[in-house]
């Protein structure tokens, strides 16, 4: 484990290169523009759901800088989607990003930050040199105390210039729906829309076009209350409650409230909205304090929330995406994205649970409890009770089965993290781009809203001589093509026809799409592509792993409640890692490589948490850094024998 007290030798920063600017009034920006003022490089994608987290972390502190900070977006894409500039412009509007961005296509401005992870944060000083680098989330005290020091270093050396940044902000645009995300339909026959980009629940009339109301005030935040009063942050999900349990449980609809990491409950009735799940903070895994504290509970209590099951208002959730009901479950599945996981919230019982998932992030199949699920967006029950998943990191169709003694996880479509594209055909060969969305049509197929592809995909999976499903077998075709990033289905039925309603969410609008009776849709085969970012190369044999973490000025290692280091370490493929693998404390670690497989992915999970230092503060607070790589090695003889990988340093 690398520490150190001082500061990095000082390294001129490299010039910003890529496409072109966004929310920059046109103009191009080069660091000679931004001499005199704090830089904060930003290396995102759009897709990442830390990425988003990290968004969200950044706008205290640019509101607080606004004179000396200039945060610049370094937008390098993973999908093939991201790298188109329409899409990317799109989404600088849908996550409200207040600062220029860099439109980096080709990796140029990431490669020459060595940049490995997203999101990666570096910081350059006044006078142009690189005096941090820090990877994941949960980095916002780290800059902090950092912007603090660097004020005052540089006003007293006079390099720093207050004013104005290059920002300059978009037209907005107008509409009775911007960026929705999913859609019900009420018992009254009106749909209910979640709004993201209004923060609000927008209710239209059976055509789909004409507005009924609003509920929410569409000003981000979280507040309970009337419909004017109420306010959400980027609602996705929405579920109706059992017919049943609507007058136990006081409200009609479940919303996830993914920016506000709650669950938040709506009575029709006169729009009445209350917060039944989450504290309203992220999750962050391997934190101390995900769990609020209770009457009775020792300085030993176990407050990490890993496998929680209790009250519903005590823990805090990672981006809620989307919800459905389970009736085997007898409560609703949580897809929760942000930690990459299932839960179960029951409303009866006000109680929540961790459901499946480890909180790693990939594809891993089997018990549910040991399960990798990957930023899973999209949830839908059959009606033998399967919860279909749209699994969207790994462009992934996947399904939960409760019904025996283990839940299990299996996946229909899909191969992992970095393999993507638009192929029908048998299923375990075809590939999605991204879906964010999943329904189940009349005849027991799996609609998917292949998001990033801009199509409706349709798996329909063999069955044997009794009519039983055969998993791991089945095809993939293509009902719908040429949509604006659909990202939620509700399925409609009249007599013997069936219609889609598709949430177009980058058009800012739903769309209707009638099925051929047949359901069979058509084959296509737009080619297979694989998330291209530079290949470390390393020695065959021994390499040592080091993940550097230097705590903030006026922290330390936190060390009260046990360890407050941990490394995780995997490969994709499992071979590639000789030695290395596994779940430990320290922060380094020697890994073995076999030469025979020759490349591969190496999965590197970091957690690290400092506190005040100052003995003379009672109740210090403390943070946690946290961070997934996925980086592509190759083994190469007389390559480095050393990866190292800044965590904050």
């Amino acid at each position: 484990m690398t520490q150190s007290s001082t500061r990095l030798p000082k390294v001129r920063a490299s010039e910003l290169v890529g496409r072109g600017w966004l929310n920059t009034g046109g103009k191009d920006v080069s660091l000679a523009d931004l001499r005199g003022k704090i830089v904060l490089l930003d290396f995102w994608t759009f897709c990442c759901v830390n990425c988003l987290h990290v968004l969200d972390e950044l706008r205290e502190l640019e509101a607080q800088y606004r004179d000396v900070l200039v945060i610049v977006g370094v937008h390098s894409p993973k999908f093939v989607h991201e790298a188109d500039p329409v899409a990317l412009a799109s989404a600088v509007e849908r996550y409200e990003v207040h600062h220029p961005v860099l439109d980096d296509p080709n990796l140029t401005t990431w490669s020459a930050y060595a940049a490995r992870a997203w999101p990666t944060l570096v910081v350059i000083d006044p006078e142009g040199y690189v005096v941090a680098q820090m990877a994941g989330e949960g980095h916002q005290n780290n800059v902090a105390l950092l912007l603090r020091d660097l004020v005052a270093e540089h006003e007293a050396k006079g390099t720093l210039h207050r004013g104005d940044g290059p920002y300059v902000p978009p037209t907005p645009t107008s509409g009775t729906l911007r960026f929705p995300a999913k859609v019900v339909a009420l018992p009254g026959g009106n749909l209910l829309v979640a709004d993201a980009g209004h923060h609000a629940l927008t209710e239209l009339a059976p055509d789909g076009e004409t507005l009924v109301r609003r509920i929410g005030s569409g000003e981000r935040g979280l507040a309970d209350g009337g419909p004017d009063e109420a306010r959400f942050s980027e609602p996705n999900g929405l579920a109706l409650v059992p017919d049943e349990l609507r007058a136990q449980v006081g409200f009609d609809v479940l919303v996830a409230d993914t920016v506000n990491h709650a669950l938040r409950g709506v009575r029709l009735a006169d729009g009445t909205v209350t917060t039944v799940a989450g504290t309203g903070e992220q999750y962050m895994v391997g934190a101390s304090d995900n769990v609020l504290a209770r009457p009775g509970d020792g300085p030993k209590a176990d407050r990490t929330g890993v496998g929680y099951d209790g009250p519903s208002r005590d823990v805090r959730l990672s981006s809620p995406w989307d919800v459905v009901w389970s009736p085997d479950a007898h409560a609703f599945v949580v897809a929760m994205a942000g930690n990459h996981t299932l839960w179960a919230f029951d409303p009866v019982a006000d109680r929540i649970t961790w459901l499946a998932g480890t909180m790693n992030e990939g594809l891993v199949d089997g018990p549910a409890r040991d399960a990798w699920f990957a930023q899973t967006s999209g949830l839908a029950v059959d009606a033998g009770g399967r919860v279909w998943l749209a699994d969207s990191e790994v462009s992934a169709l996947r399904h939960l089965d409760q019904a025996g003694a283990t839940p299990t996880v299996g996946t229909a479509v899909g191969a992992g993290l970095f393999e993507f594209g638009h192929r029908d055909g048998p299923a375990d060969q075809a590939l999605l781009q991204h879906p964010l969305g999943v329904a189940v049509l009349p005849d027991g197929s799996v609609a998917v809203a292949d998001t990033y592809n801009g199509a409706i995909r349709r798996y329909a999976p063999a069955t044997g001589p009794d009519g039983a499903r055969i998993d791991g077998t089945g095809e993939v075709t293509t009902l719908a093509t040429g949509l604006a990033e659909p990202s939620g289905l509700l399925v409609e039925t009249a007599g013997d026809g069936v219609q889609l309603l598709v949430v177009e969410s980058a058009a800012h609008r739903l769309t209707r799409i009638a099925l051929p009776a047949a359901l069979a849709g058509e084959i296509l085969d737009s080619g297979a592509h694989r998330t291209q970012r530079p290949v470390t190369d390393l020695a065959p044999g021994t390499v040592r792993l080091d993940v550097v973490f230097t705590p903030a000025a006026g922290q330390k290692y936190d060390d009260r409640y046990g360890p407050s280091t941990r490394l995780q370490v995997s490969s994709t493929p499992p071979g590639l890692l000789l030695e290395g693998a596994g779940d430990d404390v320290p922060l380094d670690r020697v890994l073995r490589l076999d030469p025979e497989i020759g490349e591969g992915v190496l999965h590197v999970t970091a957690h690290a948490a400092s506190c005040d230092a100052d003995p003379a503060i009672e109740y210090p607070a403390c943070h946690l850094n946290a961070q997934d790589w996925g980086v592509p090695v190759r083994v190469v003889e007389g390559a480095a024998t050393e990866l190292v990988l800044p965590l904050h340093g």
